[in-house]
């Protein structure tokens, strides 16, 4: 299987001096297409600042991050802005819908900013809207729905596009364990649907339960890597 996230000697630090602190430290991490993992380890283990590496909204220290063939460290700004549109996927603890837009036009929002048509937009939302079982509330808007539909919103949003990659930082947080499992799920069926790699950081033991391969963090390194 071909490698879509390689991390060498992988490095962030916050701050200076004394007050230094070392969010991840010299790591080193292979994952291939199609794999549905988990990071785990408590408080500053360093999981969220690892997916925020490998999404590019935080810059390494040092070390090299190759994601869906392109090197992360060495991309411009608009580089890397276009690998994130076309190649990455987010999913967020809060959701992060937008609120004055529907189901449907959440989802489409990655599309509209791709510059797919109006009604292939539309197309393939109804169509991943009723994969994540959300089929006849694409009308809703986020207030709307309740927390574990708003969540599958925001995991329809970020696979629509068939990005090579989904990152989920702690997407069972503000659920129960039903909904959590629920929304576990869901997000194995689109994996083994779509092919979609998922990396999803979580202290949830019902989530690492449930993911094939689990990592776990401490202090900035991988402690344990079970498949």
């Amino acid at each position: 299987m071909a490698r879509i996230v390689e991390c060498k000697r992988v490095c962030k630090n916050y701050g200076e001096g004394r007050l230094q602190v070392r969010a991840v430290r010299d790591l080193d991490l292979v994952v291939e297409e199609g794999e549905f993992l988990s990071l785990s380890g408590p408080s500053g283990s360093g999981k969220t600042t690892l997916l925020n590496l490998i999404d590019g909204l935080d810059r390494l220290s040092s070390g090299e991050i190759t994601v869906a063939g392109g090197r992360i460290d060495a991309l411009s700004k608009t580089e890397l802005a276009d690998l994130r549109l076309h190649k990455i996927g987010f999913v967020f603890q809060a959701y992060n819908l937008i609120p004055v837009l529907s189901a449907y036009e959440n989802v489409e929002f990655i599309m509209q900013l791709q510059g797919v048509a109006a009604e292939e937009r539309r197309r393939q939302a109804s169509a991943i809207l009723g994969e994540v079982g959300l089929g006849g509330l694409g009308d809703r808007r986020p207030g709307e729905l309740s927390g574990g539909q708003q969540q599958r919103v925001a995991v329809a949003r970020a696979i629509v596009s068939q990005p090579a990659i989904v990152l989920a930082d702690e997407p069972t947080a503000n659920l129960d364990s039903e909904t959590s499992l629920e929304l576990l799920r869901t997000m194995q069926a689109l994996n083994a649907a779509h092919g979609t790699t998922f990396i999803v950081a979580s202290h949830d033991p019902q989530v690492i339960e449930f993911t094939r391969r689990r990592i776990r963090m401490r202090d900035g390194r991988i402690q344990q890597d079970d498949s």
